[in-house]
């Protein structure tokens, strides 16, 4: 049986406007973007890894830490369309959305998350456990509902407290894509729920594409803005010292 060809892509933008140049953000002195791409490297089920951006500084400091790098356009909507020019000249039959802010991201999780896509899904993405009740009214938290069969039911940022028993799990910003789905999606415009939430699955969920919701124990600490990054380097910090033992 052939292993599936499965491409990881970092999308890594200079211009946040919640966090101008967040991607080059130093956590213990190392660049956040290259704390995910390090872990990408550590899969065994991946066989290429690139970082794709518009901006020179990023492309720079991603080829000092080893990284390669594609360049992109400045105009794309999402990160998704971002990979999706990235990828273009590439051969897969998986294409890996990796949000460059989850600096917790290891290889280990990649490669159970790719273990369980199912083919009858063209898009899959990661949902962990929420770890506290303020989670659910917290806008920076997305929080996924999905059903007994793992198939996507919604997104959203903010969950009134009466609805939590459908919202229990924290969407983790990982997306894979088949050649297929990735080319229907960027062809598609943002969708009104995209906008409103700005999370742009919801392109996917409001034009019929069904999401595979992988349910699997991750630490999701993203980083969104400047205070993060110390909440960020705790949970670095623990996980070393957990190893460490």
């Amino acid at each position: 049986m052939n292993m599936p060809r499965v491409i990881a892509i970092i999308p890594a933008r200079h211009a946040s406007s919640r966090f101008p140049g967040k991607p080059l953000a130093s956590l213990f002195g190392k660049p956040l973007l290259q704390w995910v791409w390090e872990g990408a490297k550590e899969s065994k089920l991946i066989q290429k890894v690139l970082i794709a951006t518009d901006h020179e500084r990023i492309a720079q400091a991603a080829r000092e830490f080893g990284a390669e790098v594609k360049m992109t356009r400045s105009d794309h909507p999402s990160g998704t369309d971002r990979v999706a020019e990235a990828c273009s000249t590439e051969s897969a039959d998986w294409i890996l959305n990796l949000q460059g802010d989850e600096p917790l991201i290891t290889g280990s999780l990649l490669d159970q998350w790719i273990a369980g896509f199912q083919p009858s899904f063209g898009m899959t993405t990661v949902a962990t456990p929420l770890s506290k009740s303020g989670d659910l009214e917290d806008p920076d938290v997305v929080k996924v509902s999905f059903d007994a069969h793992g198939r996507a039911l919604g997104f959203r940022r903010y969950v009134p407290f009466n609805e939590a028993g459908a919202w229990n799990h924290q969407h983790v910003g990982l997306y894979a894509f088949t050649p297929e789905v990735l080319h229907q999606f960027v062809s598609l415009p943002p969708s009104p729920g995209e906008k409103e939430e700005r999370l742009e699955q919801l392109r996917a969920m409001e034009n019929g594409i069904a999401i595979q919701v992988l349910r699997l124990t991750f630490n999701s600490v993203g980083v969104d803005t400047p205070g993060d990054v110390p909440r960020a380097e705790r949970a670095l910090a623990d996980r070393a010292r957990a190893i460490s033992k």
